[in-house]
């Protein structure tokens, strides 16, 4: 098979291709010839050993669609998608006449973004909902699951005016500029004056640290990342107690972990809201496998928007 390994850790440029044997599938197994990969911040953190420390060399990538031995179309977590050959447990099958970039964004971003307002925020009908990179491959779809999840008026930050109107195109009621100064003054004009119910943020830094400011009573800030490449300054747990408001946190991978843990019935939602017409999961960009480290470089550098995937067949 053809992969893309990467023998030493550093910025997505340490990826080089190679011709390695086949897999062998084990118990519980099943060996996908990859039809397409998703990229995700998660991989550049793998590579730079930050997020689950790998055994060099490895093939880096956590999400395939492809086709099992019976020739069924599958969309499946894997260790190792950066190639044309991927051992899974327990695919879904999709339809055939689903993208394979659409199913992709369903299943990191579409299941984080489900779980963000699901499962963290426990979103209620009527709520406002502000979403920080909106534009993003989570934050798009959470605009879109949002409003299907009865939120009143939902607010998008975005970092320029192209992507500022791609965020409404998206059904947002409102697209903001997403910097730290002004944020809570921009989220109130955006409400009518009143504060967000439910933040998500995956920027973290200043941004984060302006969510507590913009929230309404008994509001909730929830974090999911620090694209922005600062952490958050520490919170001051005054600032919490006086507007009565939470600040949560939320990680699909370790979720996904827990006994009991929720992936196939908000999957299998997520695929249905998608073949109704309901979401539009959105491809960002496409590019050759042996292009990933351009395409993971373009992804962490917050040049692109939706999913980025990789094409391998």
């Amino acid at each position: 098979m053809r992969a893309m390994v990467a023998e030493r850790l550093g910025e997505p440029d340490v990826l080089i291709p190679a011709d390695l044997p086949d897999p062998t599938p084990g118990p519980g197994q099943t060996l996908l010839e990859v039809e397409a990969a998703g990229l995700n911040f998660a991989d550049a953190e793998r590579l730079r050993g930050a997020y689950l420390p790998p055994q060099l060399p490895f093939i880096p990538g956590g999400e395939v669609v492809g086709r099992g031995p019976d020739g069924r179309r599958m969309l499946a977590f894997t260790s190792s998608g950066l190639a044309t050959m991927a051992l899974v447990k327990d695919p879904v099958e999709i339809p055939e006449d689903l993208p394979a970039g659409a199913a992709l964004a369903l299943l990191v971003q579409g299941l984080t973004a489900w779980h963000l307002l699901r499962t963290a925020a426990r979103i209620v009908p009527g709520e406002t909902v502000a979403v920080n990179a909106a534009a993003g491959g989570v934050g798009h779809l959470a605009i879109q699951l949002a409003k299907e999840f009865g939120a009143g008026r939902v607010i998008g930050t975005a970092s320029t005016p192209d992507k500022r109107a791609l965020v409404l195109q998206l059904g947002a009621d409102a697209a903001i500029s997403g910097e730290a100064d002004g944020y809570a003054e921009r989220i109130r004009e955006a409400n009518d004056g009143a504060f967000a119910d439910v933040i998500l943020d995956a920027v973290g830094g200043p941004v984060f640290g302006a969510g507590p400011h913009a929230l309404a009573p008994f509001g909730r800030l929830i974090t999911y990342g620090t694209s922005g490449g600062i952490d958050p300054t520490p919170l001051d747990p005054g600032v919490l107690s006086e507007r009565n408001i939470a600040v949560g946190g939320y990680w699909l991978g370790a979720h996904l972990r827990m006994p009991g843990s929720r992936a196939a019935a908000p999957l299998h939602d997520l695929l249905a809201l998608t073949a109704s017409g309901r979401i539009q999961p959105m491809v960002g960009a496409e590019y050759p496998l042996d292009q990933a480290a351009t395409a993971l470089t373009a992804l962490i550098s917050r040049r692109t928007t939706g999913k980025v995937i990789l094409r391998v067949t």
